[in-house]
């Protein structure tokens, strides 16, 4: 019996284990970039603030997952987003909030995009704003596109 046994396991588990590669390999994920500057924001500002975000989005989870990192700010920051659908040089509504409790250099995070904020997202119509009290409406900002 146990002759038969050992072979049924062994192929189950060669068959778990090719379902799992398998699933696998469709998943992607896609590097994001931004680059945060001053005259991106709409109207431009006037600082020596600068930063950058790098994020990746997995496409098989949804989930957006982010680092922005910034120097020479007016002040601390009181807010951070990703706003959108807008091109750049427009201005859109907040698609996904940072959590006010990593505004710290380097902030992270991460969100669960619906689909349309995902089609938007890849369309490159999502921007990245930092505000600071001096500039309550963003003191440097830049457009979320594909880093390659």
């Amino acid at each position: 019996m146990t002759s038969i046994i050992r072979p049924r396991i062994a192929l189950a588990t060669a068959l778990l284990l090719s379902a799992l590669t398998t699933t696998a390999s469709f998943a992607d994920t896609v590097d994001l970039k931004a680059n945060l500057q001053p005259s991106s924001e709409v109207p431009p500002r006037v600082s020596k603030g600068h930063g950058v975000l790098d994020a990746q989005f997995d496409t098989s989870t949804k989930m957006l997952t982010w680092t922005a990192t910034y120097d020479e700010l007016s002040g601390p920051v009181t807010m951070a987003h990703f706003h959108g659908p807008a091109p750049v040089g427009q201005n859109a509504k907040v698609q996904v909030p940072v959590d006010k409790s990593v505004l710290a250099s380097p902030m992270k995070g991460k969100a669960t995009l619906t689909d349309q904020q995902i089609t938007d997202l890849m369309a490159g119509q999502w921007y990245f704003n930092i505000h600071t009290a001096e500039n309550p409406s963003g003191e440097i900002r830049g457009q979320v596109m594909p880093a390659n």
